[in-house]
């Protein structure tokens, strides 16, 4: 008969167990290895056809991703459109006239079901076509986490409060990363996403106009495209990496030590605060940039998935089954 300390002692083990069988334990790099073999590159050759026609899909694709973990976690609810009983998080602040990439989504979605119908979600579609993205702009690769299933609810206040806007202060951003289970060196590493892609006027308006951390040149730069006036201009778009808007690479955090950051928050992991540093050393160094990415990236798409029978497999990204 087992001992009382034994039995104890694989009690503990259970308790050890369930506690780390969180639903981010149950993603595997080989979820679809079977089940959809074609997987990747299906989902590859469509991203590098949509980057080849247009070079900010990529940033689009990789911001989809994000805007949808930090709202209750990377469950493909941003995809979902609203109907007449139904409000997603499409029209939320952060992502009306400013999210993009939705065709491109439908069309991944679409050449997978050809290969594997009903077995990939949407959800999965968004973590792969991220990793796609900044490997197709010269970034660094990485083995992207899979078995997440589809929400069937979507957040639109979850959406305006969770993801930081590009106002946002040092401390704000910090807080709204921590509040996913993401540290401050997360954050600085996850900004260099910034090393790609475009923003609107109305995003960057106040910086250029008022604030006083920004290179006088750049900045004149950047209001000739962008009026002070609210309303006029909103929509003209500006590199957010004033160097290689369309390649993935430390260039975004050489612009931030010389204060020519588009956006306030950008701006803000160099202004004297705690996060110099790090910005330093990512201008110093690509390689430590490329690896400290990959590793948030993959603890941001731990961010509360849905797997086993919760959830669905959207057979439309936009709506539910």
């Amino acid at each position: 008969m087992a001992s009382s300390s034994s039995i104890a002692m694989a009690i503990l083990s259970l308790v050890v167990l369930l506690l780390l069988g969180s639903s981010s334990a149950q993603l595997s790099t080989s979820y679809y290895s079977s089940s959809c073999p074609d997987l990747f590159s299906t989902v590859s050759g469509v991203v590098q056809s949509a980057i080849s026609k247009e070079k900010r899909m990529g940033a689009s694709l990789l911001r989809l991703f994000f805007h949808d973990c930090f709202v209750n976690g990377c469950d493909g609810s941003i995809l979902l459109d609203d109907t007449s009983g139904f409000t997603g998080e499409k029209t939320a602040n952060p992502n009306q006239n400013s999210v993009r990439g939705f065709d491109v989504v439908d069309d991944i979605k679409t050449a997978v079901e050809k290969v594997c119908p009903g077995v990939v979600s949407c959800a999965d579609i968004l973590a792969i076509a991220a990793r796609d993205s900044v490997a197709t702009l010269g970034g660094q690769s990485w083995n992207v986490k899979l078995g997440r299933r589809d929400s069937t609810t979507a957040s639109l206040s979850a959406a305006n409060n969770n993801i930081p806007p590009p106002s946002s202060s040092l401390s704000n951003l910090i807080s709204k990363f921590s509040d996913q289970g993401l540290s401050t060196k997360d954050l600085v590493a996850l900004s260099g996403a910034h090393t790609i892609g475009q923003a609107r006027c109305i995003s960057f308006r106040a910086h250029i106009y008022t604030d006083t951390n920004i290179d006088s040149g750049f900045a004149n730069t950047r209001q000739s495209n962008c009026p002070s006036t609210a309303g006029s201009g909103d929509n003209n778009l500006a590199p957010l990496d004033l160097q290689t808007p369309t390649t993935f690479d430390n260039n975004y955090y050489k612009n931030l030590i010389s204060t020519k950051g588009l956006l306030h928050s950008d701006q803000e992991l160099y202004n004297g605060g705690s996060t110099d540093s790090q910005v330093k050393a990512y201008s110093n160094s690509s390689g430590s940039l490329y690896s400290d990415f990959a590793a948030a990236m993959i603890k941001m798409g731990d961010i509360s998935p849905l797997t086993g029978s919760s959830g669905e497999i959207r057979k439309n990204c936009r709506k539910i089954n």
